[in-house]
């Protein structure tokens, strides 16, 4: 059974006690030194398999700036994967430079291309049609399009994102078409993505994912005669939110990528181009900590423990039915002794964060730390019930710093003129 890395944080219960008092409940706390390590053993690891390689941190993961901002300290060269002109200006906020990150939109709007393709970045077409929309526009100097081979994998099947039943990217039959177009359209410079789902733990499926990319390639070659820049195997990367699940040896997964890599290239007697990834959730997931105060208890049809984070604080469990280690704070390992479901305030009966957990004693008033919730958590957070949005702390040791300040109602109505 894995120990979580932050699991000896969560027995320092005033450390926890402290941030409750000085920030409020709920709020979310990330470990910096966790942080550092991540995105480092990510690098470490690429840097020892392959010539060249280019990390885009996953934006849409979590997009505070203070934390982007310490990935790019940790490793200069650092990109970031954009999904939006909100995520390209929060990327150069924090210090990436356009031509270091890659947008990949679906469905563009005309005015999201014009500011993809205004701040200089790499632009990743979704559809043919996109780039219908994008020769309107004008052009960048490299394109990229997203393939979709017709299979995909992710911890879910709503964050599977290849395969025939995804709205993403363009199918494998239609590649050479899109290719073609942006040839015959004057562009000189290529690349190719392939993100195929979220949350994978099979260290075999990368390696696998990385053969069906160079496949079309190599068709792209034959047909087109077009040499790729750089080749971007996306993300997807996942972390274990259960006890019983391995995390991925980041060593064994590349080694194998770059046997497969290697070999292709090296057969044709091709130059290599650049290896791009684009994690989010491996970085940034487990540095994560929803700290959140009970507030009820309930013993009803089942026994319910009210918390004040709900669905709009961690909206993960309601969206996907994803599974979060929760702890009590101070005690991570009480036994337990009953059966509950973890409740929010919201008025809607989705509003759990777990269903069915065999959980220790509480009180109101304990605090319970929800794990794993660096990635995917605060970025899908929302005021739904008029609930404002939690604040966000970074922990380095045991100094904090507000990283976010907690949003008010008065906030939420900042924009309404009456």
């Amino acid at each position: 059974m894995a120990k979580h890395p932050l699991i000896d944080l969560i027995k320092n219960k005033s450390i926890f006690t402290s941030l409750a008092d000085q920030y409020g409940t709920p709020i979310y706390i990330y470990s910096k030194n966790r942080l550092i390590h991540n995105i480092k053993r990510l690098d470490n690891v690429l840097c020892n398999n392959f010539d060249t390689y280019h990390i885009c941190y996953t934006i849409k993961a979590n997009s505070n700036p203070h934390l982007i901002k310490i990935l790019k300290k940790a490793i200069p060269s650092i990109g970031a994967d954009c999904a939006s002109p909100g995520e390209i200006y929060v990327a150069k906020k924090s210090g990436i430079k356009g031509n270091q990150c890659i947008y990949t939109g679906n469905y563009e709007s005309p005015d999201d291309l014009k500011y993809a393709l205004d701040n200089g970045v790499h632009i990743n077409l979704d559809d043919i049609t996109s780039f219908n929309r994008m020769k309107k526009i004008g052009l960048p100097k490299d394109i990229a399009f997203r393939l979709n081979p017709g299979f995909g994998k992710g911890a879910f099947s709503q964050i599977v994102t290849g395969g025939e039943n995804s709205k993403f990217g363009v199918p494998h039959y239609d590649i050479v078409k899109a290719y073609r177009l942006a040839k015959e359209s004057g562009i000189s410079k290529f690349g190719i993505q392939c993100m195929t789902g979220s949350g994978v733990l099979d260290p075999d499926y990368y390696p696998k994912l990385i053969k069906e990319i160079l496949k079309t390639v190599g068709m792209l070659k034959k047909e087109l005669d077009i040499h790729m820049d750089y080749i971007s195997l996306g993300g997807g990367y996942g972390i274990p939110y259960h006890d019983d699940e391995t995390p991925l040896d980041f060593n064994k997964v590349f080694q194998n990528v770059a046997k497969n890599y290697h070999a292709y290239f090296d057969k044709r007697n091709e130059q290599k181009p650049a290896l791009w990834i684009e994690p989010g959730k491996s970085v940034v997931g487990d540095t994560g900590i929803l700290l959140t105060r009970v507030t009820g208890e309930k013993d009803s049809y089942k026994s319910y423990i009210g918390v004040d984070a709900g669905m709009e604080t961690l909206m993960r469990p309601a969206l996907y039915g994803a599974y979060h280690r929760i702890y009590k704070v101070g005690d991570p390992y009480a036994p337990t002794n009953h059966k509950v479901d973890i409740t929010g305030r919201i008025c809607e009966n989705t509003d759990r964060i777990a269903t069915d957990r065999e959980f220790p004693d509480v009180t109101e008033g304990d605090l319970l730390a929800v794990m794993d919730t660096g990635a995917y958590s605060y970025s899908m957070s929302h005021q739904f019930c008029t609930r404002p949005r939690a604040a966000e702390v970074l922990l380095n040791g045991e100094d904090s710093t507000l990283i976010r300040k907690r949003e008010t109602i008065e906030d939420i109505f900042s924009g309404c003129d009456i």
